[in-house]
């Protein structure tokens, strides 16, 4: 067993270096069935949900005509059906979405975000916790999803998107999900906030839809490629991806900063040389592992020349009362 971190930044600390727990209440999920499922939703979303084999999942962009991000999403195949995993705060407006092009395709969907509690394990030290408590499915790569038994429950075990450090979710009955915190936590797991979870996502670089991705972006103003695929055929969106990646950019990128200077509110505007040029949609001080100070991080969209100028000729991009210096993501932990 651990011994428990002791410092302010304990929860932290324990997803860069040991292993943390937290619910997932703000994941949902749809699950999609019928005999047209498989070719109707490769039309529908920017990945090739066609070449995914039972238990291999992928990222996904669900896009309007004009190429706009209406939602994002991991979809996962199973024998019998796909699992779509958002947000719960995307669900709604993603069902209506996608239900307005089913017509004469054998397809249903249905929100089952009430039938699954789940539980993320982050860090270092995750994977040996599992296998500690009984619940290892092995080497798994990135967006596997594993069904397993645990004590007679059916989990499924995911293999998070981990940028900086392994991530997993364990979804289950909500008993099954209460007995497995229980056991990891007894394993030397350190059970933390969202709080903590927000700054990782943000050292990550990981895009929120809703708050650093809305409607109005275009999916290589994300640079998310990995919830791109050029080569598996017409789907909802596709002219205006292709239009963008064969003329070789975007008028925007999403980028990360660091801070100097009072610390902004989401939303904040960006100047280069007394001129707007984007805003800052995600602002946390974070207080990194045996550091002396906070460091100031935000992750925002700006204008592609901007950042390239800002990045060539070492200038430094201001928000009021500071100045914004765009660096590489995931942030580089010491």
């Amino acid at each position: 067993m651990t011994t428990p971190l002791q410092s302010a930044d304990a929860p932290l600390a324990a997803l860069l270096r040991a292993a943390a727990i937290a619910p997932l209440d703000d994941i949902g999920w749809l699950r999609v069935t019928g005999s047209d499922r498989l070719r109707w939703l490769n039309g529908m979303v920017t990945n090739y949900i066609a070449q995914l084999t039972p238990g291999t999942g992928c990222y996904n962009f669900a896009l309007n005509a004009q190429g706009q991000i209406q939602a994002d999403l991991a979809a996962f195949l199973l024998e019998d059906s796909i699992l779509l995993e958002t947000s719960r705060n995307q669900i709604a407006k993603l069902l209506a979405h996608l239900d307005r092009f089913i017509v004469m395709d054998d397809v249903e969907l249905a929100d089952i975000a009430a039938e699954r509690r789940g539980l993320l394990l982050a860090g270092p030290n995750a994977s040996r916790l599992l296998a500690a408590i009984g619940l290892s499915a092995g080497a798994t790569g990135p967006l596997q999803l594993t069904p397993l038994t645990w004590r007679s429950a059916t989990v499924d075990l995911i293999h998070a998107h981990s940028p900086l450090v392994p991530k997993y979710e364990i979804w289950a009955d909500a008993a099954t999900i209460a007995a497995l915190t229980a056991d990891l936590i007894a394993a030397g797991a350190t059970a933390i906030s969202p709080v903590a979870l927000e700054d990782l996502r943000i050292l990550e670089g990981t895009p929120r839809y809703g708050t650093d991705i809305t409607d109005r972006n275009l999916p290589q103003e994300t640079g998310q490629s990995r919830a791109l695929h050029f080569t598996k055929g017409c789907y909802l969106g596709q002219e205006i991806v292709e239009r963008i990646h064969s003329r070789g950019g975007v008028h925007r990128a999403f980028s990360g900063f660091v801070l100097a200077g009072p610390l902004p509110t989401p939303g904040t505007v960006i100047e280069a040389e007394s001129t707007p040029v984007g805003e800052l949609t995600s602002v946390a001080a974070i207080s990194l592992p045996d550091q002396p100070a906070p460091i100031q991080l935000a992750l925002g969209i700006v204008r592609s020349e901007a950042l390239a100028n800002a990045q060539a000729r070492n200038l430094t991009l201001t928000y009021p009362g500071g100045a914004a210096t765009p660096i590489a993501l995931p942030y580089a932990v010491p």
